[in-house]
Parts: structure tokens; C-alpha cells; sequence
């Protein structure tokens, strides 16, 4: 199993933070790789399943079950991916001096079938950094 995890430093408050890592329909937009989701349950601002499908080497596709504490955190565990055996992770937030938020990502996935793990590890040290660089000026943005 691949790990990552990646810490960023937000200049907007945590609720606002967790709204816009909870806004799953605007990912498409801002999010590099990320071509569509697509949200297929959720219950109030805690609970969600999500179709996820990100366009990378090739289209993957995988569903999340989430599950957040407002203004604090948001986990997540795979349902089912057609390239994934396992996804699992979660955005930590904490508030700092000044309304802004340090943004804790963290990642464990396991891909199916034969990729070798320098591979798949380059793919996820690659990705994850701009995608956090995305959220950060997309929070930013919508001050």
C-alpha cells in the first residue's frame, strides 16, 4: 500500500475550508485530473457517497463513502474502484492564528493488478501536492 500525506497552510478559516472539500460537484473545476464527480448519497453536511473519476494515464473510476465533522475533518474508505484494492484517507483541519487553517491530507491506496510500486508511489507524490496547491487557491479564491 502506497502512503502520502501532505500538509498545506490555507489563508481562509476551517469551515470554509471544509465546505469546499465537501463541494464534490465543483471538483471537475478546480481539481487537476479530477474530469467528473458525482454525488450518489449524503446525508446533511456529515455523510456522502461519491463517484469519483479522474483522467490520468487512463479514466479510473471509484466510489468513496465519507464521512466529516464539520470544520474539522473528512474520512473516507473505498466502495469499489475498478483500478483500486484500497482508498483510505482523510483532511485533518486545523485552525491557526489569523482565520487560516493548516490542511492535513492523508493517503493509503493499493491498486489492483501488476504496478510497480515506484509507479504508482511517483503517481501519487506527483498528484498530490498540486491538488492540495488547487485546494488551497480555490479556498483562497472564494473569500
Amino acid at each position: 500500500m502506497n502512503v502520502a500525506r501532505h500538509t498545506v497552510e490555507i489563508d481562509a478559516p476551517p469551515d470554509r475550508v471544509y465546505a469546499l472539500i465537501t463541494d464534490f460537484p465543483a471538483y471537475p473545476g478546480f481539481v487537476p485530473n479530477q474530469s467528473a464527480t458525482t454525488v450518489l448519497s449524503h446525508d446533511g453536511d456529515a455523510q456522502w457517497r461519491v463517484r469519483f473519476e479522474l483522467s490520468v494515464a487512463r479514466k479510473l473510476n471509484y466510489v468513496l463513502d465519507l464521512q466529516g465533522t464539520p470544520g474539522e475533518r473528512l474520512e473516507w474508505r473505498l466502495v469499489e474502484g475498478d483500478m483500486m484494492k484500497a482508498n483510505e484517507g482523510r483532511w485533518i483541519l486545523q485552525p491557526l492564528p489569523g482565520g487560516r487553517t493548516q490542511a492535513t491530507y492523508e493517503l493509503e491506496v493499493a491498486l489492483k493488478g501488476f504496478v510497480p510500486r515506484s509507479v504508482s508511489r511517483l503517481l501519487i507524490e506527483r498528484t498530490l501536492p498540486a491538488n492540495m496547491q488547487a485546494f488551497k487557491e480555490e479556498a483562497e479564491r472564494r473569500g
